[in-house]
């Protein structure tokens, strides 16, 4: 039995339940992904390293990932590089049907009364993707990615998702090597902002050194969490308080209007309700 597998029959021995239990090789591979994404090409050790696998557990993840043909091997320098074919994991993922057609109709109505961005994330992989339904210039503005543990979507997410699938990915974090994820190894402090997120029923991510601030509500479906609905404002414009006075009441209605059209839309499925 492979490593692999021995986590997952682990997984399973330590819950005691005949639950579905997320495929940790799956997650790995994932992971695996997200870092040649991010580099110009990439070694086994490089992998091993950055997702703190075995190196003969990283090479089967990246020989899996060139039989699929997302990631290729060079034989001049033995380095993992994607293929163009990663592409068309995020062509259908970034037209999610209910977008357009739910979430746009309203948010262009929430953007008369909010001279600021509005943006709905979703979690892709490891990471928050973040765009803007309603056109800004006369453009579509293109998506972007956001980490989990520095984006206010993806502190809400945290906060307001399922149990299991908070402690996949803040275990999958915690072993990151990213800067930005350094925060999932500190339990103390993340479980005291998860908690304060809880409480308000709203995320806010400072950066501090960036001139934008993020706001973040929950697009709720039967109690479980769809997705984020994000406005960004500049530091100069508005402080804190204003702008948790002034658009936490219109980003709730907003996200209120796009989760009970989910509900009752004939052309969505909507998902299961939380456990």
């Amino acid at each position: 039995m492979s490593e692999i597998e021995d986590d997952d029959e682990q997984a399973g021995a330590e819950k005691g339940t005949e639950s579905v239990r997320p495929i940790r090789a799956l997650l790995r591979g994932l992971e695996a992904l997200q870092e040649l994404n991010g580099r110009p090409g990439a070694t086994v050790t490089d992998i091993a390293r950055a997702i703190k696998l075995p190196r003969t557990t990283a090479y089967r993840v990246l020989e899996t990932l060139c039989v699929a043909g997302v990631a290729v091997r060079d034989t001049t320098d033995d380095r993992y590089r994607l293929t163009l074919k990663v592409r068309a994991l995020a062509d259908g993922f970034e037209d999610e049907p209910w977008i357009p057609e739910i979430a746009r109709p309203v948010l262009a109505k929430s953007a008369k009364d909010s001279s600021w961005p509005l943006a709905i994330a979703t979690l892709h992989g490891v990471s928050m993707l973040v765009r803007e339904p309603v056109e800004r210039d006369g453009a579509r503005q293109p998506a972007l990615r956001a980490p989990i543990l520095e984006s206010s979507s993806g502190r809400l997410l945290l906060a307001m998702g399922g149990d299991d699938q908070r402690a996949i990915l803040l275990d999958v974090l915690a072993r990151s090597e990213r800067p930005e994820d350094r925060l999932a190894r500190d339990k103390d402090q993340l479980n005291r902002i998860l908690a304060e997120v809880r409480n308000n029923g709203w995320a806010l991510y400072d950066d501090t050194v960036a001139p934008e601030l993020s706001l973040a509500l929950p697009i709720l479906i039967r109690n479980r969490m769809l997705a984020a609905l994000v406005m960004r404002f500049t530091r100069g414009a508005l402080n804190i308080e204003q702008a948790v006075e002034k658009y936490v009441p219109l980003l709730r209605r907003s996200a209120e209007e796009i989760g009970k059209a989910f509900e009752t839309s004939p052309t969505v499925t909507s998902p299961p309700a939380a456990g």
